[in-house]
């Protein structure tokens, strides 16, 4: 594999490196963050540099073309053909998270900084050396003379609004995808920077907004308190209805499933890895403590446990702003995420109905819920792909492939599951400790890239091979 890893390094310092850095430098904001995306044209900017990019690397038997649908982002589709058998689906995103604020001086979210062994800029990590690394897998293979299965990139252009245009990519160009035995996606997290990480499981979501109004306006706090009751105070009764306080455990039976015996193993293995990095990796003040002690248990939380976290609030003055006044009415925007199997539809009318049910005071309150996602868990693996992934992990990381479920969202990964059923899927990425995706110095670790470049192009061939 040395020779492979050689090669892959080289070319990434060549070819992909320069391209990434100017993606960076796109603000290509995904549609739910610039409703005006077909008229700036970030988004057209980014398939185009990818495209023409796809279309100078050295790939024989490569066909590059556009998904175009009305109404909707453009998709990037790569085609190359198969020197050995098997048929590989390969996924990747070109939007972006917006900029955010609170990136440290000298760097930006669309100025590329590389510092030692970290590419900044947004979307670099998450998700835009996707489609780099894919092909620079098959541009590997072909260049050592290894047979590599017949492929079909990916890249859309609205997954970080929660993937509403691939399904509809995905029918138009279903003659072309045909039925993968395979499904690689590349938009997730690793645990470490040490081996290759697996990705089993994904959380479900809901999210929405809660409004508790009590009054037609504000009022003197001093005449109505006491009298008129308090549209915060209301909202505090209500969260505990859903979420014990405490401890943050949630209550309503609908947000939990019974933990499979195999990701409880999994999370065990996992929580000996990485012990106190779990929760150390987080830019948590001195003195504040997670949510529990047990590194599995924190796998476990994060991973197939429900979470309820306020994200944002509507009604509340800022500060300097905030008179004596007793409120009319208090919008906070509520995130759950759900266990992987739970049932996200009956979650979110859980949800609601405890919410809505005999409010305090006879407040008017509603919950209207948007963002209703599956989960997901991983099919198991075919014994060869197992294999295939482990030996990649030792031989170019040093160390044995992990297992571990993610905590965050991927939508589109109950849509593939459920479009090819008898399909095996390896999720993993590059977004280790610290990359911080969405958020203020997001950075893609090179050597973690490298190294997933040649571990794909790895399982590729062996695929071909069986």
């Amino acid at each position: 594999m040395q020779g492979l890893m050689a090669w892959v390094a080289r070319r990434w310092e060549e070819a992909v490196l320069p391209a990434l850095a100017q993606y960076v430098r796109i603000p290509a904001r995904s549609p739910a963050f610039d409703p005006d995306w077909a008229g700036h044209g970030h988004l057209e900017a980014a398939v185009a540099h990818a495209a023409a990019w796809c279309r100078a690397q050295p790939v024989r038997g490569m066909t590059v073309g556009v998904s175009r649908l009305a109404g909707r982002t453009p998709l990037l589709w790569v085609e190359v053909a198969g020197t050995g058998p098997g048929e590989v689906l390969l996924y990747g995103h070109l939007d972006k998270q917006p900029e955010m604020t609170g990136w440290r001086e000298g760097l930006g979210p669309w100025t590329p900084v590389v510092e030692g062994e970290r590419l900044y800029g947004r979307g670099a990590a998450d998700d835009g050396y996707a489609l780099f690394a894919a092909l620079t897998a098959l541009a590997a293979l072909q260049a050592q003379g290894r047979p590599h299965p017949r492929c079909l990139i990916l890249a859309e252009c609205s997954e970080e609004s929660g993937s509403p245009d691939l399904a509809a990519h995905v029918e138009a160009l279903a003659g072309r995808i045909g039925s993968p035995e395979l499904v690689v996606c590349l938009d997730s997290g690793c645990g470490d920077w040490a081996r290759l990480w697996l990705t089993t499981s994904l959380r479900g979501l809901v999210a929405g907004t809660l409004r508790v109004a009590v009054a037609g306006e504000g009022v003197h706090s001093g005449d109505a308190g006491g009298v008129v009751p308090s549209s915060f105070r209301i909202a505090r009764l209500l969260l505990e209805r859903i979420e014990e306080g405490a401890s943050g455990r949630l209550r309503l039976p609908a947000l939990a499933v019974e933990v499979p015996p195999a990701r409880r193993v999994q999370a065990e293995a996992a929580g000996a890895v990485l012990g106190e990095t779990l929760w150390r990796r987080f830019p948590l003040l001195a003195g504040v403590r997670p949510g529990a002690e047990d590194p599995a248990e924190l796998v476990l939380r994060r991973t197939w446990g429900a979470a309820l976290e306020v994200t944002g609030a509507a009604g509340l003055p800022a500060v300097a702003a905030a008179g004596n006044v007793l409120r009319p009415e208090t919008v906070l925007r509520l995130s759950i995420r759900l266990p992987p199997t739970a049932d996200p539809g009956r979650a979110a009318e859980a949800v609601r109905t405890a919410l809505e049910a005999d409010p305090p005071h006879g407040a008017h309150v509603r919950f209207e819920p948007d963002t209703v996602a599956a989960g997901w868990d991983a099919p198991p693996l075919p014994p060869w792909l197992e294999r295939a992934l482990d030996e990649a992990s030792r031989g170019l990381f040093g160390a044995p492939m992990m297992q571990m479920g993610e905590g965050g969202s991927i939508p589109f990964m109950a849509m593939l599951a459920e479009r090819f059923p008898e399909a095996a899927f390896v999720v993993t990425g590059v977004l280790g400790p610290g990359a911080n995706a969405h958020g203020p110095n997001e950075f893609l670790h090179l050597p973690t890239a490298r190294r997933l470049t040649a571990a794909l192009a790895e399982v590729l061939a062996r695929r071909a091979a069986a």
